[in-house]
């Protein structure tokens, strides 16, 4: 058995009295050395400090004859190791014993409710993808480091004015928080922080919408319009976890409203265009969403993860384009395609006729005046093909 005991700043005198047994009672105890130096004298376990890398050592824990311990910091299942020992071994054969966590001490300091508050962990994820257009959040911080780091993104990405906390060593002697704006922070970056620190931020201004408006992108004129891209995301289908290629990518808007749309969706941009690919970047970074931005297909196919789903917003008569976006998505797999040219629109009518599938035409029209009257201008008309690899 794997008897996973969480553990505060306050080390010892924090623990219930469960815990406290568990750790005199051990034989073995794992953790980080930051850890297992709020160990007392109390607990006479040979201590082990983690190996890197550190995989290994998990796999081989349930080597040993007796119950291994592994201290953890508050709640061992909050973006926790406690976690990956449950999906290596089972739930069976692991105990957890949770302490209080970071974000709910971060909560209790700031006055926010822990169900009305965003949990973003940046111990491995990139800081870009704490950024958000509101709402609030507890970041979870890999280093001293990460304030400044993620104060500058907000700053350079419009979120200048979000306010700013910084709390270290939560529950623990040498707590501390410091408040600001991120742009402060970002200017007057401060060189003291503990590297046991989270951040919690009020994103400001707080501009949440969906679908985002076309102004919410960097972009040349090559982006699906809000009102096209509301259809297509409704075409695509995401559901959590899944992964799209987003071929022909222009803006990366699409691949951008996929990420946001439900927890773990990843999506893959491929683009020809190298300006074009450094706004898919760009876009990624200020929307706060992690996009594997890859040169023009077919070429840039191989090596790619597998898709869920294929959406190809542009190149769509490329020869063999279509073949190969069919040939790498699985079975069940859903492919999308939107064309607004004639070749493009007879392309996507014999692909339907060969392989089936869906096939819709939109057009829509905006107000716009005219002399002292309002006239209908017309959008290009778009004629979209869905189709599921069966």
């Amino acid at each position: 058995m794997i008897v996973v005991v969480g553990i505060g700043a306050d080390g010892m005198a924090g623990l219930s009295e469960v815990s406290r047994c568990e750790l005199r009672s051990a034989i073995i105890i794992y953790g980080s050395q930051r850890q297992l130096d709020l160990l007392d004298d109390s607990v006479a376990a040979a201590r082990r400090p983690w190996l890197s890398p550190m995989l290994p050592a998990l796999e081989g824990l349930l080597d040993c004859d007796t119950d291994v311990h592994v201290l953890a910091s508050g709640d061992p299942l909050l973006y926790g190791i406690g976690g990956t020992l449950i999906r290596l071994f089972g739930a069976e054969r692991v105990r957890v014993l949770p302490h209080v966590s970071a974000v709910t001490l971060a909560c209790a300091r700031m006055g926010w409710t822990v169900a009305d508050t965003e949990v973003i962990s940046l111990v491995t994820a990139e800081p870009h993808t704490a950024v958000r257009r509101g709402g609030q959040a507890v970041v979870l911080s890999r280093d001293a480091a990460t304030p400044a780091t993620l104060a500058r993104l907000l700053t350079e990405n419009g979120r200048g004015d979000s306010e700013f906390s910084v709390l270290e060593q939560l529950g623990g002697p040498g707590e501390r928080r410091r408040d600001g704006t991120a742009r402060e922070w970002a200017a007057n970056a401060l060189g003291d922080v503990d590297d046991l620190n989270v951040v919690a931020v009020r994103y400001l201004p707080d501009e949440r919408v969906a679908p985002l408006p076309d102004n919410a992108f960097f972009h040349d004129g090559q982006i699906t319009k809000q009102s096209m891209r509301a259809v297509t995301l409704a075409a695509l289908a995401p559901r959590p976890g899944e992964r799209l290629w987003d071929v022909g990518s222009g803006s990366g808007s699409i691949a951008v409203e996929w990420c946001q749309s439900w927890r773990g969706c990843t999506a893959v941009a491929f683009e020809r265009d190298a300006a074009r690919r450094d706004r898919i970047g760009r876009n990624a970074v200020a929307s706060g969403v992690s996009i594997d931005v890859r040169g023009s297909a077919p070429d840039a196919f191989d090596g790619a993860p597998t898709p869920s789903v294929v959406f190809i917003g542009g190149g769509l008569t490329q020869p063999g384009l279509l073949d190969a976006c069919l040939t790498h998505l699985p079975t069940d797999g859903r492919l999308v395609a939107n064309a607004v040219t004639a070749e493009s629109e007879a392309f996507v009518s014999q692909a339907h006729a060969r392989l089936g599938g869906q096939l819709r035409r939109f057009q829509y029209y905006q107000g716009e005046p005219l002399g002292g009257f309002t006239t209908w201008r017309p959008h290009l008309p778009v004629t979209q093909w869905e189709v599921t690899k069966r």
